[in-house]
């Protein structure tokens, strides 16, 4: 891939069918859960990209075995007993907030001392939250680098019993709990100290332990054990916003296979987004399809339960014909990078008024000018601000091989398109 992606504006309206990669996200909870469970467990439509081989190095350095057959989007995992595993190395986590989070409750089951660190830029976000929260349920805590963030090293075994956590910051903390929580002694049972962000996140959690045998209800999970099971990975909805919002600028019709009514993400509700704007929105259990003229209306809209498809709307608000605002998602500030200014910031790079607000931005709808976006070293940046070039000429994505934390064959499939 070129250090600069140039884009070509389309020449008529969009037509096609679409099956992203696997979730990233039900991949990696997938992957904790198959990891805990003794026994063989095969996971089909897994995503294969950065984030998720991080995870697939942390779950090995526990002990777990993994298969990859990469053709076929499959992974077979052969899980681990914490009471009698051990590890005291070193598991890198590389970029990836999920693998990170989530790692660090796993790591804390075992009776032994392991330490999770990754790339600079993981190393700048926070985790205070979940090191207290471990604390709280009897893992001993080395807090190696700056309080409050990596790299950390954590030893168990981990009691559970009732934690207090903070739910404002990121649901990765609370989704990463959880997911040992049946290999605690005591079980675990979480009050929120703080409003939680990204619910259908934590809901999703719970359905992936739920498939693997754990005992949840609410946010108390019984003290037993994960099943190995054969479990199927929906296409990832984040993704699926790129083609929808890519419907919605520039025209005509795609159609999301594998991804609909049914789907455990919630990221889907952005196609609610887009009906609100003036797409027509076509929904089936297993289908979502979006059809635009290209004309579009602002809205107003909290995003704190899609925060991942923010980015995207912002892109998509330049079409519209009226401001767009977006609230709820001032913690996107500490994602792979501070997502509000930098999106802000890139938009008036190509002349568009837009403004950071204290939980979010605005965007003002106007023409864009030729513009090679920065990126930030985020995928979401370059997926996102990629939609402009689909209608606007001159528009050029720097670093566009970021992507592959999450999608390395994006730019691939978005020129398909045309």
């Amino acid at each position: 891939m070129p250090d600069v992606m140039p884009l070509t504006p389309l020449t008529s309206p969009l037509d096609a069918t679409v099956r992203p990669p696997g979730s990233k996200s039900i991949t990696n909870r997938a992957l904790i859960c198959a990891a805990l469970a003794p026994g063989t467990s095969t996971l089909t439509g897994a995503l294969f990209a950065d984030d998720t081989q991080a995870m697939m190095g942390a779950v090995t350095a526990l002990g777990a075995g993994i298969n990859q057959d990469p053709d076929n989007r499959t992974l077979t995992v052969a899980g681990i007993d914490p009471s009698t595993a051990t590890t005291a190395g070193l598991i890198d986590a590389r970029q990836s907030g999920t693998t990170s989070r989530f790692i660090l409750p796993a790591a804390a089951l075992l009776n032994a001392r392991t330490i999770v660190d990754g790339t600079p830029q993981l190393r700048a976000r926070p985790f205070g939250p979940i090191l207290d929260a471990l604390r709280e349920v009897g893992a001993q805590i080395e807090e190696l680098g700056e309080p409050g963030y990596l790299p950390a090293a954590v030893h168990g075994p981990l009691h559970g019993g009732n934690v207090p956590v903070s739910g404002h910051i990121s649901s990765q903390f609370l989704s990463g709990l959880l997911m040992a929580a049946p290999l605690m002694r005591d079980g675990l049972s979480v009050t929120l100290t703080s409003p939680l962000v990204s619910v259908p996140y934590v809901e999703m959690t719970k359905a992936v332990m739920i498939a693997f045998g754990a005992q949840v209800t609410d946010l108390n999970v019984a003290a037993g054990a994960y099943t190995p099971t054969t479990y199927a990975i929906e296409p990832d909805a984040s993704a699926a916003s790129y083609f929808l919002g890519a419907a919605a600028v520039a025209g005509g019709r795609i159609t999301i296979d594998g991804l609909g009514t049914a789907s455990l993400q919630g990221d889907v509700a952005f196609a609610d987004i887009l009906e609100r704007m003036g797409a027509t929105v076509t929904r089936t259990p297993t289908s979502l399809t979006v059809t635009s003229a290209g004309h579009l209306h602002g809205v107003d809209v909290n995003m704190a339960d899609i925060s991942d498809t923010a980015q995207t709307l912002a892109a998509v608000a330049v079409y519209a014909d009226s401001p767009t605002r977006v609230q709820g998602i001032g913690f996107i500030r500490g994602k792979e990078t501070n997502r509000v200014a930098a999106v802000v910031t890139e938009l008036r790079r190509a002349g568009i008024d837009a403004t950071e607000d204290e939980d979010g931005f605005t965007i003002n709808p106007g023409t864009p000018r030729p513009t090679r976006f920065a990126t930030y070293e985020d995928h979401r940046m370059a997926m996102s601000l990629s939609l402009l070039g689909l209608r606007t000429p001159g528009i050029e994505i720097e670093n566009p091989t970021c992507v592959a934390k999450t999608y390395p064959t994006y730019f691939t499939d978005l020129a398909a398109l045309t």
